[in-house]
């Protein structure tokens, strides 16, 4: 991270820790301190990452940090904002990353000209692969959003939206990585329907969605042609998809991008 800000993670889960190994590629592991309620959590960061500081308190990494990522839940949102409330002044830049959380509420929350980006992340991140959408809060500015995407990048892609798109990032890329894990699921079982051992079933079906989603990626193509350079006239793979439009297959997930994204609508109360 540029400027050897200290970084302060309130909440040690999955997603934090996501980003702490990304930012550890590049910076010393001194800079950031985890603060985080579960003493098997601070355990085991404290073991995978010598050299962070971890602590129990939200308000001791609040006032310690440059940065303040909040990694909470939604449901403890109020809480965790009122706990750091005398800790955050317009000097620090406030992240969250709390799904259908508002920047306006975090910032009335503060009640300090708090500088708040929004970023919706997803746990593909864990592995350096994740997809970020990041917007800005009405007191930050196009610097903090520089040194938030400077962050994420270490995770992967990163995006800049308005924040009224983002249940629609939350519903899509957000949600999407569950998709994808259930979609391999049924693929291998499918191959053991018809006869394929376990383990081959699924090494080729996580395999054929790794492959295709490079394909995509490095051929730059719409997805449509490449679907059709599979399917040949008559063929194994028409049989195939015309049972998946009968079961209205893309028709499923828009409607599941859908059910998310109103769930983060909800989750703000809107």
């Amino acid at each position: 991270m540029t400027d050897s800000k200290r970084v302060a993670f309130l909440g040690g889960g999955n997603m934090a820790e996501a980003i702490i190994k990304g930012l550890l590629r590049e910076d010393s592991p001194t800079a950031l301190m985890v603060a985080e309620i579960s003493v098997e959590r601070r355990t085991h960061l404290a073991k995978t990452y010598p050299g962070i500081r971890v602590v129990e308190s939200s308000a001791q990494a609040a006032d310690w940090g440059d940065v303040v990522i909040l990694a909470v839940k939604p449901q403890q949102a109020t809480s965790v904002l009122t706990t750091i409330r005398q800790a955050i002044g317009p000097d620090k830049l406030v992240v969250s990353i709390m799904a259908g959380v508002r920047s306006a509420s975090i910032e009335d929350a503060l009640e300090s000209g708090a500088r708040v980006v929004r970023v919706m992340p997803n746990t593909p991140a864990l592995v350096g692969c994740g997809a970020t959408a990041i917007c800005a809060g009405r007191n930050a500015d196009g610097a903090d959003l520089d040194c938030v995407e400077t962050v994420f990048a270490q995770t992967g892609l990163v995006v800049r939206v308005d924040e009224k798109q983002m249940d629609a990032v939350t519903g899509l890329s957000g949600s999407g990585p569950a998709y994808v894990f259930t979609f391999v699921e049924a693929l291998s079982d499918a191959g053991v329907k018809n006869g394929l051992a376990r383990d081959v079933a699924s090494k080729l079906a996580l395999q054929t969605v790794l492959g295709a989603a490079r394909l995509l990626a490095e051929t730059g193509e719409h997805p449509a042609k490449l679907r059709e350079q599979v399917t040949s006239p008559g063929g194994t793979t028409i049989a195939g998809l015309h049972v998946l439009e009968n079961g209205k297959f893309r028709g499923t997930i828009m409607d599941a991008v859908d059910a998310a994204s109103k769930r983060s609508k909800e989750l703000a109360g809107n």
